[in-house]
């Protein structure tokens, strides 16, 4: 028998949570939910972009509903959440898309704190949104997270000690929860997002970026869209614990050294180093 194939249009008037959504991939993922008809809570520790997301969405024709939070203070996450039951009743998606990737530092470079705020962002926020919205989904038996990788997660990045072990725990947590919450009827994948433009590069440094990327270009947030609907919808109903990546082909390659944003002529000098700083800290 014939199977009707839904798509987006099994999206229409889900609950989704998209952290992150103030700007770049987290908003332009929010906006493209709204845009099928999905109630969106948008998450953003700036509470004007929060909003700023919510007015554009709104004035499309969407609904939304700005809920600001650190993600990584349980706290504010559990109440995140217990404003989005309170309007909508429920969760039905949530898009992990918070995280910090900066700032960019030597691991000679590092401190404990720089390393304790990019694990607590990245990695534990992705912790902290999943418990609370796996306990709402197991309860109505359904659900769908996306958490969100980096080709840093298999690959590494110079300077991006703490990001690309964040990523690597992402994979892992991903893989671990799709494990964990299948029986109850929850999906659990990422999304590995490439050399995504999220911040209006100059005209060079899309040029330098997107020349040695197989598909030709730098990519841009709108990019991640389609792949974040397509995991969510019922398409993709029987995939899980899976990392879909979205970057024009750049990790089917050696990578080019042209698009490495931080070169060895960038490494700290032995002699500026102060030696001192951390002893008796390990």
């Amino acid at each position: 028998m014939l199977r009707t194939v839904t798509g987006a249009e099994s999206l229409a008037g889900k609950v989704v949570v998209v952290t992150g959504a103030g700007k770049g991939i987290g908003r332009a993922i929010a906006e493209r939910f709204a845009s099928v008809d999905s109630k969106v809570a948008v998450n953003d520790i700036d509470p004007d972009a929060a909003a700023a997301t919510v007015a554009a969405i709104e004035t499309d024709g969407g609904t939304a509903i700005a809920v600001p939070a650190d993600v990584s203070d349980s706290g504010q996450v559990a109440t995140m959440f217990d404003q989005v039951v309170q309007q909508w009743g429920t969760v039905d998606v949530l898009v992990n898309n918070a995280g910090l990737i900066g700032p960019m530092l030597h691991f000679l470079e590092a401190d404990e704190a720089w390393w304790r705020r990019i694990i607590d962002v990245n990695l534990t926020g992705h912790f902290l949104c999943c418990h609370r919205a796996a306990k709402i989904m197991a309860r109505q038996g359904k659900g769908v997270i996306i958490n969100m990788s980096s080709g840093g997660a298999t690959r590494s990045h110079r300077a991006f000690t703490a990001y690309d072990a964040s990523k690597g725990g992402i994979e892992a947590l991903t893989r671990a929860l799709a494990l964990d919450l299948g029986p109850y009827g929850i999906r659990v994948n990422a999304l590995m997002p490439g050399s995504i433009d999220t911040t209006g590069m100059d005209h060079d440094a899309r040029v330098l970026r997107g020349e040695n990327i197989p598909a030709g270009r730098i990519g841009e947030p709108f990019d991640m869209t389609g792949p974040a609907l397509f995991l969510a919808s019922d398409d993709a109903g029987y995939i899980t614990g899976d990392v879909i990546k979205v970057d024009g082909g750049m990790l089917s390659q050696q990578r080019s050294a042209t698009v490495d944003i931080h070169p060895p002529s960038r490494f700290p000098k032995l002699e500026d180093l102060d030696w001192y700083t951390d002893r008796g800290d390990s």
